[in-house]
């Protein structure tokens, strides 16, 4: 998460902790569901997640 607040990209953040883009996104998609951004129209589900991260 904390690479993610940092403006990284999911390859990086793959390149970074030695895992696979793939690993990134299923890790990704459940700190989404868990802070529960939602699809809210306009605006990124990542930044949500994001901007919730300190409260974390």
């Amino acid at each position: 998460m904390a690479l993610m607040a940092q403006g990284h990209t999911n390859p990086v953040i793959a390149a970074r902790l030695l895992v696979s883009q793939s690993a990134v996104e299923k890790h990704a998609n459940a700190i989404f569901a868990k802070l529960g951004p939602g699809d809210t129209p306009g605006y990124s589900r990542r930044v949500l997640a994001v901007l919730r991260y300190p409260d974390v």
